[in-house]
């Protein structure tokens, strides 16, 4: 009988922490970048790979990091949401193109349109790396300081960047 128990006891346990970790929100796990300063880069440009870019050009204005990539469905998904919020004007948006092939980044912004005001090549992830990127999509909310200001884990959806997103961006812009 109690060699039944044990397993059985061992059993329930695994499954109340099984339990447990499905409530909770991986898009909500903290991060320890938050207000502190964006990590700095250099990166080429997707578009013009003999052009770059760095955060320190944004220094003074409230902008959106989008890491994306061709590979991703959830990037898909969110991106006409993304493409929604650069059409308003609110605030510009770059793009991290992580891990991607330059040739599929470009067909892939050209079939779905790009909302981007440019997208920076992170062919190696390091950036990502930097910016304690989980998987994409990840999107940073950057404040005129260069201060990450939240950060989103997953595809933003229309709710959150109404309820969350938008309000921050307005708040952050007076």
């Amino acid at each position: 009988m109690s060699r039944f128990v044990w397993p059985l006891v061992g059993f329930i346990v695994l499954v109340g922490f099984l339990a447990f970790g499905l409530t909770l929100r991986p898009s909500e796990v903290p991060s320890p970048f938050i207000n502190k300063p964006a990590p700095g880069f250099t990166l080429p440009l997707l578009m013009s790979p003999e052009d770059t870019f760095s955060p320190e050009a944004m220094k003074g204005k409230v902008w959106v990091l989008n890491v994306w990539a061709s590979w991703c469905y959830a990037c898909l998904e969110e991106h006409p949401v993304i493409t929604d919020l650069a059409t308003t004007h609110a605030v510009p948006i770059v793009g991290l193109n992580y891990k991607d092939v330059r040739g599929e980044a470009i067909s892939w912004l050209e079939r779905y349109g790009n909302g981007y005001v440019f997208s920076v090549s992170d062919t190696q992830g390091r950036v990502g790396i930097d910016y304690g990127v989980y998987g994409v999509p990840e999107t940073f909310v950057i404040d005129k300081a260069g201060l990450i200001r939240y950060k989103h884990i997953g595809a933003v959806t229309d709710s959150a960047m109404r309820d969350t997103l938008l309000p921050l961006i307005r708040e952050l812009e007076k």
